[in-house]
């Protein structure tokens, strides 16, 4: 059985930074998709960053796009969400996710869908202005 684990996220101030872990049981991360979705109050999930495990190609939404950085420690099993300069509109609650689909581009955009298989269980990041 696959479980995700989320950590790392907190309140900061504008222009600060954080870092999230996703820690996987399973062999979940080999040749699949992984990253982060976030869930804004009263809005959709949406994608922030993903990685393909395959050949490490990322993808980023437009908004976190130069200020946020996906990665994954192959020893830890671990993905990680680096988060720099971050905006009060970046506040919402991420979560770690794992699903060949999360790395879906449609039309040259990347576009994944919210019904994915593995979802951890959230982790709150609050930016304060």
């Amino acid at each position: 059985q696959v479980h995700l684990k989320e950590s790392g996220g907190g309140s900061v101030q504008a222009g600060g930074s954080l870092r999230l872990s996703c820690v996987a049981s399973g062999n979940v991360y080999s040749r699949n998709c992984v990253g982060w979705m976030r869930q804004k109050p009263g809005k959709e999930r949406e994608g922030v960053a993903a990685l393909f495990t395959g050949n490490r190609e990322t993808y980023y939404a437009d908004s976190v796009k130069g200020r946020f950085t996906v990665s994954r420690d192959n020893s830890k099993n671990t993905v990680y969400l680096q988060m720099n300069n971050l905006r009060p509109e970046d506040t919402a609650m991420y979560y770690c996710a794992a699903d060949p689909m999360l790395c879906y581009v449609e039309l040259g955009r990347w576009s994944p869908p919210s019904d994915l298989s593995y979802w951890g269980q959230g982790t709150q990041v609050t930016v304060s202005s």
